[in-house]
């Protein structure tokens, strides 16, 4: 009778393993493998991202870096070579009233722009929300304004606030609302009206289009019961249709900050930032700081306090769109 095989004894010329040692080698082969296709798949994601992170350094970080360097130098159009100053130019910023005019404008235009384009998207979104029909007709069309180039938009509106041939005097004039031709953007309350106007004007659809997404998903027998319940139309908005569209309203409300607080073409295309830098808002102001009166030194210092006003609301944006992801 034949003794029994010990354990690590040769079978055929190979050494068996103990079934322990089979069981116990496995995990670590795979967990070795796994490890080398987690690090290949980083490096390859990286390498993907190469050319996203060197189009942000070019086009991004380096000009502010440089903005933010010629921000501690006085450099004008009469020097040769930019004078280092420190903070001198934030103390002259701050302790100037034009620029803190400016900084009024701007939270006015934000404000109000903001305020007006999500109400009005809101609305129409719920209008659009309704079966009628012509609605996807009427879907694509309202989204032609936002498609619009921007200073084209300006111009349009431009001729219709224009005193001489402007539409709106002439059906003003035909109802008798004026007794005369208006210079509408002569005034500073008609020249901030028209900028609002227009940015409103091209804000809609997109807002418009974020609404009518989230009402997709209400639930629409949550809404008949409600009705059936008594309520009202008011009662259904405020206690069934925006707790819905709450997460859709935060975003729209951080994007209609930032975008406002960019905004420059329509406004310079418009107003140039007038009568009198009634419309002068930051965007305005670095411009004519840096090409009008060739104060390179005081419109980077004005730039990068306008890129400040722009980083809360981002952060808070790209926050949420983490936790979105989460």
């Amino acid at each position: 009778m034949n003794a029994p095989r010990e354990a690590g004894s040769r079978v055929g010329g190979s050494e068996s393993l103990p079934p322990a040692g089979r069981a116990g080698a496995l995990p670590v082969s795979v967990h070795a493998r796994r490890g080398g296709l987690k690090s290949g798949e980083s490096r390859f994601g990286l390498l993907l991202l190469l050319p996203a992170i060197l189009a942000f350094a070019l086009v991004v970080a380096m000009p502010f870096a440089r903005a933010l360097l010629l921000s501690l130098y006085r450099y004008t159009i009469d020097m040769s070579e930019p004078a280092f100053v420190g903070l001198a130019n934030f103390a002259a910023v701050f302790a100037s009233e034009s620029i803190r005019g400016s900084f009024v404008t701007t939270l006015i235009y934000v404000v109000l722009a903001t305020t007006f384009s999500i109400v009005l998207g809101l609305a129409w979104a719920l209008i659009l929300n309704q079966p009628f029909r012509g609605r996807g007709v009427l879907r694509s069309v309202s989204l032609l304004p936002w498609i619009m180039p921007s200073t084209v938009t300006a111009f349009l509106w431009g001729w219709i606030f224009n005193s001489r041939y402007g539409v709106l005097n002439a059906v003003a004039l035909e109802l008798g609302l004026i007794d005369y031709p208006t210079a509408w953007l002569s005034t500073s309350a008609g020249a901030m009206a028209a900028i609002v106007i227009t940015k409103v004007w091209l804000s809609i659809p997109l807002f418009m289009a974020f609404f009518l997404a989230g009402l997709q998903n209400l639930d629409r027998e949550q809404l008949e019961a409600a009705r059936v319940d008594g309520a009202g139309n008011h009662a259904i908005l405020f206690d069934h249709v925006l707790p819905h569209l709450r997460p859709v309203l935060l975003v729209v409300v951080v994007l209609g900050i930032i975008g406002n607080l960019q905004q420059f073409d329509t406004i310079y295309a418009l107003t140039g930032g007038g009568p009198v830098r009634a419309t002068a808002v930051l965007s305005i102001e670095v411009y004519k700081r840096a090409f009008e009166q060739w104060d390179i030194g005081m419109a980077a210092t004005v730039g990068v306090l306008w890129v400040a006003t722009i980083l809360p609301p981002a952060y808070f944006y790209l926050r949420q769109l983490m936790k979105g992801a989460d």
